[in-house]
Parts: structure tokens; C-alpha cells; sequence
């Protein structure tokens, strides 16, 4: 017989003979306790400790979420130290954001809006009931400041809901930037296209009436 048989089966014949089932009045042997039995309260739950009894409490006043400490009023508020609207984009205006916020206004405004902001989307022109929104280019929409713009996509105006939770605060503003270029697009003068541009669109215009 191999020398190392026997001591296998008596230790098998051990291991088999305690998994019989037998009751104990002592704790079991948690090896890894890993926190499993700690001290604490469950939510909605009684604490003495307090003097209002409850377990969960309240932030301490003036707490800021991690990543919520907001102290740029013109980014987060549109607005300047004295409380007034900003009178232009907190942030540079670019290629990048223009896209940015033509594809939000897409989403978001064009509905009610119409594509040109003119107010006139296929939501107000399907007569289902909407105040038509003002146009962008009446002359009280052209001057008001950036500001103003960013704060109605925020808080709402009348009947346009808020957008605060949809719309990021950088979206915001990318949107306001792209409202800025449809202004300037119905209402462009011939000084305010490229040279080159210019040319391009007389050339063709010549070629379409020839």
C-alpha cells in the first residue's frame, strides 16, 4: 500500500465525520469578517445619540456638493458682480461651440422655435395650441443681452418651460452662440460677407440668371 494512502483516508474519514451536522451554542468562526457586523443605523431609522431621535441628518449649512462650488456668476448665472445680465458669452465663441450649439438648438428649440427663430416650428405652425414664442429678430431679442438669452433657456419665460435640467451650462451658452448666428444671418449686409464669399455667390448668381 502507497505510504501516503493511509494518512489520506484518515484525514478524509475526519473531514466526512464533521460535516455530520451538530449544534453549538458558541458563534461560528467568521474568518474574513470584512464588515459584514458593524455598528450602524439603518435609513429612516432612531438615534438616541441625537436630540431630535433620527439617524439621518441634514447637511451642515453652507455644505457644496463635491464639484457644485459655482463662484463664476457669469458662467453658472449670466450674470455680472452688480447682478446685471452679461452683456456678452462668458466663453469663446468658436467653430466648435457654434456647432456645438446649433446641434442643441436642433434638439431643444427648433420645435417651437423654427429653424431660422423666427418662431414658427413645426410645433407652433401645427396649430396644437402654443402661444407662438416672439422671433429672434425683432429688435428687442437683437439687443438684449447674452445674459438674458442664457437666463430664459434656464429659468423659462411664460410658457417655455426651464431648461436647466436638459441643458448643461456649457450647452446653454453654445445655444445662445448659435441664436447670435441666426440673428446675424437674417439680418446680414453685404459688408459682412468675405470677399471671396461675395464673389462666389455673384459668380453663381451670374450664372443662374445667364
Amino acid at each position: 500500500m502507497n505510504r501516503y494512502l493511509l494518512p489520506a483516508l484518515v484525514v478524509l474519514t475526519i473531514g466526512l465525520g464533521a460535516c455530520r451536522g451538530t449544534s453549538s451554542d458558541k458563534p461560528p468562526i467568521h474568518i474574513n469578517p470584512n464588515m459584514d457586523r458593524q455598528e450602524r443605523l439603518d435609513p429612516q431609522g432612531e438615534s438616541m445619540f441625537f436630540a431630535d431621535g433620527r439617524a439621518m441628518r441634514l447637511p451642515v449649512p453652507g455644505t457644496v456638493a463635491r464639484g457644485q462650488l459655482r463662484t463664476d456668476a457669469r458662467f453658472y448665472e449670466g450674470r455680472d458682480a452688480d447682478g446685471s445680465f452679461v452683456a456678452s458669452l462668458p466663453i469663446p465663441m468658436t467653430r466648435e461651440v457654434l456647432e456645438r450649439g446649433r446641434a442643441r438648438y436642433n434638439i431643444y428649440c427648433s420645435p417651437c422655435h423654427g429653424d431660422d427663430g423666427a418662431g414658427q416650428g413645426p410645433v407652433i405652425a401645427g396649430n396644437y395650441g402654443f402661444v407662438p414664442p416672439a422671433s429672434y429678430h425683432i429688435d428687442r431679442l437683437r439687443t438684449s443681452p447674452d445674459g438674458y438669452i442664457y437666463n430664459v433657456i434656464t429659468a423659462g419665460f411664460q410658457t417655455m418651460p426651464a431648461y436647466a435640467q436638459q441643458i448643461t451650462v456649457a450647452d446653454r451658452w453654445a445655444i445662445v452662440s448659435y441664436v447670435r448666428a441666426l440673428q446675424r444671418s437674417q439680418g446680414a449686409l453685404e459688408g459682412d460677407i468675405p470677399a471671396s464669399t461675395l464673389a462666389e455667390i455673384q459668380a453663381n448668381a451670374n450664372v443662374n440668371i445667364n
